[in-house]
């Protein structure tokens, strides 16, 4: 399900991360009186009286800064915009109406988004009043709110969230949903493009020429899958990270609604840091995983295996070694019809439920044989009982009389143990301990 996407914008030290905070209901931002702490996107699931969205917190926004820092930080703000269904502008109350604020007010109004202008940090009645020199920016209302107490966020969540839409009653889509994520210019387009047969994306040599993230129907075989091609900035700018930060909002919001996510590599560069940065993204959302490297065609087959190149890969990966590794060309169009059967095949894997029986009736002989090591007082480990829970990843359940005492590599050889008993392809897999 598409969720509504909701960013909050306004100048440094206002306090977006104590909203965002506030709003998810976590400490999930760096909160620090110094200006500038939030440097990239921080980016998170909330809701509102069965009303689901997701939340951007962004930098401070700081217009016309030569200084490359603040450059960043305002064109963060400005993808912020294009991405978002609701803007959530804040000012401080304490410091009355800033320049900068004037600025933000009228880049907002060019946008055409719909935006809410919040004076925050009125704690107590005692600031209200001065909250109405706020429309001054011209705008027809003012929300009074203070991110740090709580007061009146409740009320602006439930003006916000009004015409989003109610999650439980969305119908539910059972179409694979595959998300093509990856860095600038690695061929997400180009891959959609030959999957689909004509060009729904444009393509260029430049980083980042996608826009817009873009579902797309593939018909295959009978059935209809949905992709989803994410990419970077309109153009290439003069802070690279900023080119980034918008692909890794492309990304993050492709990779929290799709089944599969298919990181893409380029053959050349192989797996950098934003691409493993991608990859633990789509392991915390739990979502399907394959690593496809494109433009296998451009590489010298003689000074250059696959082989090779893949031994590289899962080395940089670590532990996430049940994820496949394909290598492709979205340009001669070489496996990407196996990359396909692929991504069916572990969107099945995610749903597919061992019964409890065989759980524990193939399980429990092997823990027999390789007992977990004893609590650091010396009492032993005994695992009872085993069963799978979860409606759109697998969970496992083992309970025993010491969860807490349960060793990290442990913990590893039980779910490399279902993965082998049980497959479990490119799919994270949770592992729970509870008290017998």
């Amino acid at each position: 399900m598409k969720l509504p996407l909701v960013a909050i914008v306004g100048r440094p030290n206002v306090g977006k991360s104590t909203l965002f905070n506030r709003i998810v209901g976590k400490r999930e931002a760096i909160v620090d009186d110094v200006s500038g702490v939030t440097r990239d996107r921080n980016y998170a699931e909330s809701d509102w009286a069965g009303k689901k969205f997701r939340l951007i917190d962004t930098g401070g926004y700081v217009p016309d800064s030569k200084d490359l820092f603040e450059t960043a930080i305002r064109e963060q703000v400005e993808v912020a915009i294009l991405e978002a269904d609701a803007i959530l502008f804040l000012t401080d109350v304490r410091d009355g109406v800033n320049p900068m604020d004037h600025n933000i007010a009228d880049m907002l109004r060019a946008s055409g988004k719909k935006f809410y202008l919040l004076a925050n940090k009125v704690d107590s009645q005692k600031y209200e009043a001065a909250a109405n020199e706020f429309y001054a920016l011209g705008v027809d209302a003012v929300y009074d709110v203070s991110a740090q107490v709580g007061r009146k966020i409740g009320d602006l969540l439930e003006i916000i969230t009004e015409n989003f839409p109610d999650y439980s009653e969305e119908e539910n889509d059972t179409r694979l949903k595959i998300a093509v994520v990856g860095r600038p210019n690695v061929g997400k387009s180009s891959l959609t493009n030959a999957l689909l047969g004509y060009d729904r994306s444009i393509v260029t040599e430049i980083p980042g020429t996608t826009r817009d993230s873009l579902d797309s129907i593939l018909k295959y075989f009978g059935e209809e899958i949905i992709l989803v091609d994410t990419a970077g900035l309109r153009k290439k700018k003069k802070v690279q990270e900023s080119i980034e930060y918008f692909s890794n909002i492309r990304s993050l919001k492709a990779i929290g609604e799709c089944d599969v996510a298919v990181v893409m590599l380029d053959s050349n560069s192989g797996l950098e840091k934003q691409d493993q940065k991608i990859i633990d993204e789509v392991v915390r959302w739990r979502k399907g995983l394959i690593i496809a490297v494109n433009k296998w065609d451009l590489i010298e087959k003689e000074t250059n295996t696959a082989r090779d190149l893949e031994i590289t890969i899962r080395e940089k990966m670590g532990s996430i070694d049940y994820a496949p590794v394909m290598f492709i060309s979205a340009l001669t169009k070489q496996r990407i019809y196996k990359l396909i059967d692929l991504c069916k095949k572990i969107g099945d894997e995610r749903k597919t439920k061992i019964p409890t029986s065989e759980l524990n009736d193939i399980i429990l002989p092997e823990i027999e044989k390789n007992s977990p090591p004893a609590t650091h007082t010396g009492r032993e480990v005994k695992i009872k009982y085993i069963t799978q829970v979860g409606d759109y990843y697998p969970i496992f359940i083992f309970f025993c009389n010491y969860p807490k005492e349960i060793a990290d590599h442990y913990k590893r050889w039980l779910e490399k143990l279902i993965r082998k008993k049980f497959g479990f392809e490119g799919v994270p897999i949770t592992l729970s301990f509870k008290q017998k």
